[in-house]
């Protein structure tokens, strides 16, 4: 499993820890399910603040699909250039699908907008 420190080399003060969730973890929006991992990751960043904590799920966990919003990328210096996702046409998600060298093990991972789904942790930790 992951648990590293990724470093944006412009910006030391700039760094993102991740760490395994430990336990089974489900994403939903409404009634479906869109995801159920125990391979998900945490992702604790800060920078010019101390972000929330961001899961992060393989996409081989994803159970709904999820389709590509169109036209839509962004960049983070620490990570690389992310795509977004959405369900039922509201984006909830990206991926680092063009990391940095830096952020590799980011690659395959999506993450979720904790505001748009509701992600619940089940079980101890492993």
């Amino acid at each position: 499993m992951i648990d590293t420190t990724i470093r944006n080399p412009g910006n030391q003060a700039h760094r993102a820890r991740i760490k395994p969730v430990g336990r089974l973890l489900r994403v939903r929006r409404g009634d479906t399910v869109l995801a159920e991992s125990r391979r998900a990751v945490r992702l604790m960043e800060t920078g010019r603040d101390l972000y929330d904590p961001v899961i992060y799920v393989p996409e081989a966990d994803l159970v709904a699909a999820l389709t590509p919003v169109e036209g839509k990328s962004t960049h983070c210096p620490l990570k690389g250039d992310a795509s977004y996702l959405a369900f039922d046409g509201t984006e909830i998600a990206w991926t680092y699908d063009r990391p940095l060298e830096g952020s590799r093990m980011l690659r395959g991972l999506v993450a979720f907008d904790a505001e748009k789904v509701v992600i619940e942790e089940i079980g101890a930790d492993a």
